[in-house]
């Protein structure tokens, strides 16, 4: 198939909007329709996510069959008035539509029937382009971070008794996310909780197949001792990122809360990178501490197999965007935001660099372990 950008054909364009109306997602949809997976965000990112009404010719309009009557019935020299009769129009309406298109001498259906199509009226210009005090308001909210949904019941509250400065949120999204309306700037969708450029469509999205692991063991497998901190060696384990995506990763202990971070080569974080790593980080454990890791179902441990058969840990994987399953990494994770910022390339940063910062870390006294810090709790199960 040719890569690169081709035009959908509306049966086309048809297939994909059933596919995401049935909560499918836009990649897995292309894939399934033989398309081009950029074509269709192409497309998605044109029409803002959201399904472009198909123009149609109103009802009660001539159609392309009575134009050609009426083209008949000039040339062979009827009155509109006649041809209004046999077409079961009013002669005003005849009249007009001849008159419109070159007169009797000049009138041809087909051209009639295009230049009617492009001076079809388009839909009516929403209310947030028509009323520049209601956008005001809009937008200010927005900024401050408001929801569409919040932005509209409070309009409602405030001016209950004038409906020109009310507003649904669907418009107001339609509106952000539809270009063509004119009135809310695309960059305001910045401010929304998820910053989404094209909308989502509503109901419940199905699995499409990312992040799914072959042979994986899920965390109910994990042995009792991991889930009740009994035995210390069970690990949790994630990936921080910081800026233009640079990688560390993260390991820490059940019982101790005791953190070892990992530098992963030039920022890589594809699988075999990161299975390596973290299997010469483990590697250098005693062996009582080294039982069993605890992972998301994060494409980085698509290797886990490779990385349990150089360390002997199996690898559980909690349930999709479920963190809690993971709570002492995610919180261990929080606190080491005050030492790897979002802002920092973890690329500068050296394994020497990232020991120290772990370091530190383990020497802080920790409320859940007694104000013990978590290098005297790994000494004492050491002992």
């Amino acid at each position: 198939m040719a890569r690169g950008y081709q035009r959908l054909s509306p049966q086309a364009i048809d297939e994909v909007w059933v596919r995401l109306s049935a909560g499918h997602a836009a990649k897995p949809a292309a894939r399934q329709l033989g398309l081009p997976t950029s074509t269709v965000r192409t497309y998605l990112l044109r029409c803002g996510g959201i399904r472009p009404v198909p123009r149609r010719r109103t009802e009660g309009r001539l159609s392309l069959e009575e134009r050609e009557e009426i083209s008949r019935g000039v040339a062979a020299g009827l009155s509109l008035r006649a041809i209004a009769a046999q077409l079961g129009r009013a002669p005003s309406t005849v009249s007009r539509e001849v008159a419109a298109n070159g007169g009797r001498r000049r009138y041809r259906a087909h051209g009639s029937g295009r230049q009617a199509w492009s001076r079809a009226s388009r839909p009516k210009a929403c209310k947030l382009a028509t009323n520049p005090a209601l956008r005001a308001i809009v937008e200010e909210k927005l900024r401050r971070r408001w929801s569409p949904q919040q932005i509209a019941g409070w309009l409602k509250l405030s001016y209950p008794n004038d409906t020109e400065m009310q507003v649904s949120h669907e418009s107001i999204y339609r509106t952000l996310y539809v270009q063509s309306r004119g009135a809310l700037r695309r960059e305001l969708t910045a401010y929304l909780r998820t910053g989404r450029v094209i909308r989502r469509p509503r109901g419940v999205r199905l699995p499409d197949g990312r992040g799914g692991r072959p042979g994986i063991l899920h965390i109910s497998e994990r042995p009792p001792e991991a889930e009740d901190r009994a035995v210390p060696g069970h690990w949790e384990g994630d990936l921080v990122f910081g800026k233009n995506m640079s990688p560390v990763a993260t390991l820490v202990e059940r019982s101790t809360r005791f953190l070892i971070l990992v530098a992963l080569p030039g920022g890589n974080h594809k699988a075999d990178v990161v299975a390596e790593a973290l299997a010469a980080a483990v590697t250098t454990l005693p062996t009582q501490l080294a039982r069993s890791l605890t992972w998301d179902q994060g494409h980085e441990m698509a290797e886990h197999r490779r990385f349990t058969t150089a360390t002997g840990m199996q690898v559980y994987f909690c349930d999709p965007k479920s963190p809690w399953q993971r709570g002492s990494n995610e919180n261990t994770n929080g606190l080491l935001r005050q030492y790897l910022p979002r802002r920092l390339d973890f690329r500068t940063l050296t394994q020497a660099d990232l020991d120290a910062i772990a370091e530190e870390l383990n020497e802080r006294p920790r409320q859940t372990l007694g104000f013990k810090t978590p290098s005297q709790a790994l000494a004492e199960v050491l002992r």
